[in-house]
């Protein structure tokens, strides 16, 4: 069964609409040549960890939608302002109040998520649940950016049972916002990888972040 299909049997199973949930293909340290490959099969969104390499490939591909989905550097923040329509790593004001200020005002406001440590892991990046409305408000009072929802990875160690019950947290953190502050906007969630998108879907995941599944083992280009 090939990846669209495991995800539409997994939307039917969970009483979910096909079109509820999006596929981000996770192309940091892919070569041109497979991303290529898959935007010609139809798929438009690439997710990507690291500035300097996503450069060319959005230079490459202009028509892609990309989102940035790593760690965020200060000195960075301009370019993936301006460079991304999607930045699913949000976890300071500070980050995002850089990237509000810089974004052109040309160009749509930057779509945000916020990357919630949800399972309280001291060693995970992530803002902890607790302090996800604090922030949310912030943002959504930041012109250029749209407070679009939330992003989580479950850590390694935990079971598949405690991964359903983070991804059911974090669908309850986003219905909150909603409901408590009327963020309409913030209806996305940004979860599940390879291994656990069946059950993220089922959880209420918009967006699954798939690489080896699409592109295999990760193989950085030669310099």
């Amino acid at each position: 069964m090939n990846l669209r299909a495991e995800i539409l049997t997994a939307c039917k199973s969970s009483g979910r609409p096909p079109d509820s949930v999006k596929l981000l293909a996770v192309s940091k340290a892919q070569n041109m040549n497979a991303i290529k490959a898959a935007y010609s099969e139809g798929q438009l969104e690439f997710g990507e960890s690291y500035l300097q390499e996503a450069k060319d490939k959005i230079t490459q591909l202009p028509n892609a939608n990309w989102h940035y989905i790593g760690a965020i550097q200060s000195k960075k923040t301009k370019e993936i302002a301006n460079k991304f329509s999607w930045v699913h790593s949000i976890d300071s004001e500070k980050v995002a109040r850089r990237l509000s200020e810089q974004r052109e005002n040309a160009k749509e406001d930057l779509k945000i998520l916020i990357q919630v440590n949800i399972s309280r892991d001291k060693r995970k990046r992530g803002v902890m649940p607790e302090e996800i409305s604090k922030l949310a408000r912030k943002i959504n009072s930041l012109p250029r950016l749209c407070m679009a929802g939330l992003m989580a990875i479950p850590s390694l160690s935990e079971t598949d049972l405690q991964s359903e019950l983070s991804f059911r947290e974090l669908k309850q953190i986003g219905d909150q916002l909603r409901s408590n502050y009327g963020f309409e906007e913030c209806r996305h969630l940004s979860m599940g990888m390879s291994a656990d998108f069946v059950s993220a879907i089922r959880e209420g995941a918009t967006w699954i972040r798939i690489g080896s599944k699409i592109f295999g083992m990760r193989i950085k280009e030669k310099a």
